[in-house]
């Protein structure tokens, strides 16, 4: 496991943010001490394993929808690539990208959300303005 990959902990999904090894003891077994952050919710945690233990890694699929709706209960609608509609995704937790979105759309700009998803769970990471449509109606 390198700094930046991915990895599961126990119910959780984090991206490993610093990696150290240590010697080889007594017992003969090295030692891997990682400090990871919790993608879903920001939460830092540490473990130690033995550098011989493999570790679960995870499938993450990052997709982009095109922003509907933002809901007053703080579910955001979202339009999939195939044009039904998903309402099961709240609103990022993330200040900065939380007011970037309500700002923007608020505005009237056609947005793009970057859901990521991984283990049954999923979260808004990025945004950006939608390109222009090159289609004449």
């Amino acid at each position: 496991m390198t700094r930046f990959s991915s990895f599961i902990f126990p119910s959780s999904f984090l991206q490993i943010v610093e990696v150290s090894t240590s010697k080889t003891g007594k017992h003969g077994h090295a030692k891997c001490h990682f400090v990871a952050i919790d993608i879903f919710n920001g939460k830092k945690l540490e473990d130690i394993v033995p550098s011989s233990h493999n570790c679960d890694v995870p499938h993450v699929n990052r997709t982009d929808y095109q922003l509907i709706d933002i809901s007053e209960d703080g579910f955001v609608s979202l339009l999939t690539e195939n044009g039904n509609t998903k309402d099961d995704l709240r609103l990022p937790t993330d200040d900065n990208l939380l007011t970037q979105i309500k700002d923007r759309f608020g505005d009237g700009k056609d947005l793009v959300v970057s859901v990521m998803s991984a283990m049954e769970k999923s979260r808004s990471v990025a945004l950006r303005t939608s390109a222009p449509s090159n289609c004449p109606l």
